[in-house]
């Protein structure tokens, strides 16, 4: 019995000696860049883009949004996501057509980076361009990141809920 509990406990220590490994030896940093055609101008787009406070209504991912105050006297708030706390802050934001967050750096989590989201106007509606620059500094989150959840994974899931919010089936294109 105490032979067996000795090679399982050798096998998990492996396992993550392993997974580990693997995750150092992948990139710290990355981009990830989705879009979809949504039916609908920029300036339908941007407000719901826009308003953080209304994510939780329309974005499942997001159980509840807080206004708080970042760094340097910059809007941010505070995404309480299904994966975890998110603080955010507002980079930069050009209506109707860019608009740049980042974590906030400042609350020193295992990853970080920014999102920009590009809307431009085409041919029946706009095209919605979210691009993460990122990086995840803990290799077993970076392994599970790239091997199981894809780096376009998040990106992926707010356009879609994008595209239902407005009543649109949309299938987000990886452009990077």
């Amino acid at each position: 019995m105490r032979k067996w509990l000795l090679i399982v406990l050798l096998a998990l220590v492996g396992l993550v000696a392993a997974v580990t490994l693997v995750g150092m030896l992948m990139p710290r940093d990355h981009v990830a860049s989705s879009s979809v055609i949504v039916g609908q101008p920029p300036d339908s787009i941007w407000p719901v883009v826009r308003s953080f406070d209304q994510l939780a209504a329309w974005w499942p991912d997001v159980r509840s949004v807080e206004r708080g105050s970042g760094s340097e006297g910059r809007e941010a708030y505070r995404l309480d996501m299904t994966s975890g706390q998110l603080p955010l802050v507002v980079r930069e934001s050009s209506p109707p057509s860019r608009l740049v967050t980042e974590i906030d750096p400042t609350a020193g989590g295992p990853f970080g980076g920014t999102w920009t989201y590009v809307i431009t106007p085409v041919d029946g509606g706009s095209r919605v361009t979210v691009t993460e620059d990122g990086w995840i500094s803990n290799p077993i989150f970076r392994f599970v990141a790239n091997v199981f959840l894809g780096m376009h994974a998040n990106i992926d899931g707010y356009l879609r809920a994008l595209g239902q919010r407005f009543g649109e089936v949309l299938t987000p294109v990886h452009e990077q």
